[in-house]
């Protein structure tokens, strides 16, 4: 028969185990990392990270033209995904990854459509209350930088972000499986709301018989 002291060491010994399990299934480094002049660092492993979506050719100028295809491919910390399925908006340390990618269109044996291809940037998008006056930042990592200064909060992205972004000034209205849960939890912003009503007016118009 065991005794107390026996047993008492064995479920110790358990607890450690589970711990260690838990340790090693959480990625390390997934929240923002900075250098001791404010750069963040570029994230090493966001490829093990929460996939979020894909765009092709996206652009949000009309004016905006391009001599060649590309795919834009989002990832988000694993920590800040649990806490928006969880809540419907981003906790503080959110890191978000927009990765570009070259489309290629000839290849093996592929003869319609486009594929993805070499890395062609890289840029970051980090909510982090204490640092940013918008709460936000956004970052550059072209030409395989491996830090980044913040890019200033006059830069247009931050202007239309706020004007536009479905939830705490980011694009949620591209993330297919994120969208229902903000409609569910009703974070959506007003900016967005108002916007997609706008949107809607027309059709609606047009579906309504005229008066007579």
């Amino acid at each position: 028969m065991l005794t107390t002291v026996k047993v008492a060491l064995l479920l110790t010994l358990v607890l450690w185990s589970t711990q260690d399990r838990k340790a090693d299934s959480t990625p390390s480094g997934s929240g923002p990392e900075y250098t001791s002049d404010a750069q963040l660092k570029r994230p090493e492993h966001y490829r093990d990270w929460i996939y979020l979506t894909s765009g092709f050719d996206m652009s949000y100028s009309p004016a905006m033209q391009m001599g060649h295809h590309m795919f834009d491919n989002v990832f988000v910390n694993p920590e800040a995904y649990k806490a928006f399925v969880e809540t419907g908006t981003w906790p503080d340390k959110t890191v978000m990854v927009l990765e570009v990618r070259e489309a290629q269109g000839k290849g093996s044996i592929n003869q319609r459509g486009n594929f993805q291809s070499g890395v062609m940037g890289v840029e970051v998008h980090v909510r982090d209350a204490a640092r940013f006056a918008g709460k936000w930042g956004f970052f550059g990592f072209d030409d395989g930088k491996k830090t980044s200064e913040v890019i200033p909060q006059t830069a247009s992205c931050y202007a239309c972000h706020t004007a536009h972004a479905a939830v705490d000034t980011t694009f949620v209205q591209f993330y297919p499986t994120l969208l229902p849960i903000a409609k569910e939890k009703k974070t959506l912003s007003a900016a967005y709301l108002k916007e997609i009503a706008a949107e809607a007016k027309p059709s609606d118009a047009a579906a309504s018989p005229s008066a007579k």
